[in-house]
């Protein structure tokens, strides 16, 4: 796969994402060697282009910040007591020296959360409705809280998804936009949920290229599916969608135990990102002994450790 495989029409959302990636990538190389200051594209707004000085200036202080695998287990193996808190921008290394996980403190402004709360908003009721009385941990009521007035949104647990695949079809069905968004306030929560989504696609621009990449070209080809195949609502999304990763899950308000998510694909990274402003809430790895404080953190790792998340109430 090369980058002339992939067409991004220049009226999508993901156009501006692919432009601020490549300033973000362009930037932090440059921060890294010392080299010449990087010109931003005039397609980027100021505001746009001092919240990606703010995740390269992050990811520099993550990349310079590395934190061996082995060096942690050595320190306190697993089962036994203690665990070291991280409170600063950090990136964990494997036994190969291959970083396993990027955590990024601080990496969201106060107006990108405000965003995320107004799509959050708009999300109440397929948050309400997702919700159930027993059943699976990711909607028992018994792991909702409901937050106090600064981390007060809906409580549930729901995705919002280019390509999802109805359940009892064996994924013989052309894929489907997801039910959450195919109401009438869809345009606005993929608008409200823009910025965060390029910010988090061009961190992962620095972190793993080549899965950046294959989701820009999975997301290209499925545009032209889209519209070969006249999926319902599927062209009309993809206009506003922003990130290079074709699904999102919102989880609000919810205590995690501890877990790993088999569905995520080993070689690639997750991101995990927290809204609000907490005084006691913290992201546990267990196996590795270590807890991250959990303070507008953008955090991208792989999905290979146990993990649990705490939130204050």
């Amino acid at each position: 796969m090369s980058t002339c495989d992939i067409k991004i029409w220049c009226t999508w959302a993901l156009a501006i994402t692919y432009e601020a990636g490549e300033y973000t990538e362009q930037k932090f190389n440059a921060e890294k060697t010392g080299g010449e200051p990087v010109i931003p594209s005039p397609n980027l707004d100021t505001d746009l282009v001092m919240v990606y000085d703010r995740l390269a200036d992050v990811l520099i202080k993550a990349y310079k910040n590395p934190k061996k695998e082995e060096k942690l287990l050595e320190r306190c193996p697993p089962g036994h007591e203690g665990t070291k808190l991280v409170d600063k921008p950090a990136t964990i290394l494997d036994a190969s020296s291959t970083i396993i996980a990027w955590y990024l403190l601080d990496t969201l402004t106060e107006t990108t959360q405000k965003e995320i709360r107004v799509a959050t908003d708009l999300l109440c009721p397929s948050l309400e409705k997702s919700v159930k009385a027993d059943g699976n941990w990711r909607y028992n009521q018994e792991w909702f809280k409901q937050g106090s007035e600064n981390v007060g949104s809906t409580p549930g647990c729901i995705n919002l998804s280019l390509t999802w695949f109805q359940q009892g079809h064996k994924n013989l069905s052309d894929p489907e936009v997801s039910a959450s968004l195919k109401g009438p306030s869809s345009e606005n929560i993929l608008k409200a949920i823009a910025r965060p989504a390029a910010i988090a696609s061009a961190a992962l621009r620095v972190m793993h290229p080549q899965q950046y990449f294959a989701g820009l070209w999975a997301l290209s080809h499925l545009g032209d599916k889209a519209l070969s195949k006249e999926l319902p609502q599927m062209p009309e999304t993809l206009q506003y969608w922003a990130s290079v990763f074709n699904t999102l899950s919102i989880i609000s308000n919810q205590e995690t135990p501890n877990h790993r998510d088999h569905l995520s694909i080993p070689e690639c990274f997750d991101i995990l990102t927290t809204v609000g402003n907490y005084s006691n809430a913290w992201m546990s790895m267990p196996s590795l002994q270590l807890e991250f404080r959990a303070s507008t953190v953008l955090e991208l790792k792989l999905e290979v450790k146990f993990h649990e998340l705490s939130p204050e109430l």
